[in-house]
């Protein structure tokens, strides 16, 4: 390819991300309007309703998120009544989330977003499988670059 076209628009992988990312955000802030959760905020339901009680910086490295940005999610969830945040009592500088009776409950509304978000994009689950495992080798490779 020549340089010249090397900075065209079309041709940038890391915009083709981004305007997929905000679609994705669009059809996903209507899925959810219906739960009460952000996008941020059901990504930390999905890590608690998979895992259990997790510690705040399990949660931030699963998701890839600081704990500024992670601490006012928690603080959100926790005065929707879905999470519960602890301290340790052998660490006082850890602190665990778990859900709450509400949270664990909202599980089962949530069940139906995953078909709806594979249904709006137009893939089948295999490519959407494919689709997976080629992000995760570019983020893994961006990771180490």
């Amino acid at each position: 390819m020549p340089d010249a076209e090397l900075l065209r628009l079309d041709h940038q992988v890391c915009f083709s991300l981004h305007a997929a990312s905000r679609a994705f955000g669009g059809v996903y802030r209507d899925a959810l309007k219906d739960l009460g959760l952000t996008y941020p905020q059901y990504l930390v339901m999905l890590v608690l309703w998979e895992h259990g009680p997790q510690p705040v910086k399990t949660i931030g490295e699963r998701l890839r998120l600081d704990s500024g940005t992670l601490s006012p999610l928690l603080k959100r969830l926790e005065t929707a009544g879905l999470v519960r945040r602890e301290r340790s009592s052998e660490d006082e500088r850890s602190v665990t989330v778990q859900l709450t009776p509400a949270g664990d409950e909202l599980r089962a509304r949530a069940l139906p977003v995953p078909r709806r978000m594979l249904a709006a994009t137009g893939l089948t689950i295999e490519e959407l499988r494919t689709l997976q495992g080629l992000l995760g080798r570019v983020t893994s490779a961006l990771d180490e670059a």
